[in-house]
């Protein structure tokens, strides 16, 4: 299950954290602190999977944004969760029309409410770009 998604620039300042259990303001900072300097320490050649803590961490780097899912199981597949990545950026790209650093911190709103429609309490829920950016259009819509 997904533990946290978090959506970094490359100078390590985090653009859009969502946590799916309890961590206190202070864990949350160390968390991203540490795990933050971790990933982009790493170099290209590197794995995109690390293991941090009791989490299997997953990133990738998209342009100037790292996309760093963290996971708790042993028996999650690191492969399907670098794919839900690709999946999460495509649907960004495909409501922000090539998505940068930029669309998420001034439409912060909306990208959470895109990652709401993928993700519930930590499980996938739907990968399909049109059955996501429906409902935020609909209430583009309406506005």
């Amino acid at each position: 299950m997904i533990r946290f998604i978090l959506l970094v620039n490359k100078q390590g300042q985090t653009r859009l954290a969502q946590y799916y259990n309890f961590l206190t303001i202070d864990e949350r900072a160390a968390l991203e602190g540490e795990l933050i300097r971790k990933c982009l320490s790493r170099t290209e050649n590197q794995c995109s999977f690390i293991e941090y803590r009791q989490y299997k961490v997953v990133y990738r780097r998209y342009a100037s944004l790292y996309f760093i899912v963290g996971v708790e199981g042993e028996d999650e597949n690191e492969l399907a969760y670098l794919e839900f990545i690709h999946t999460m950026v495509e649907t960004l790209d495909k409501y922000f029309e090539n998505v940068c650093e930029l669309d998420i911190m001034f439409n912060i709103e909306k990208a959470h409410f895109i990652l709401d429609e993928m993700v519930m309490n930590g499980c996938i829920v739907d990968t399909n770009k049109a059955n996501i950016l429906g409902p935020i259009q609909l209430m583009e819509k309406a506005t």
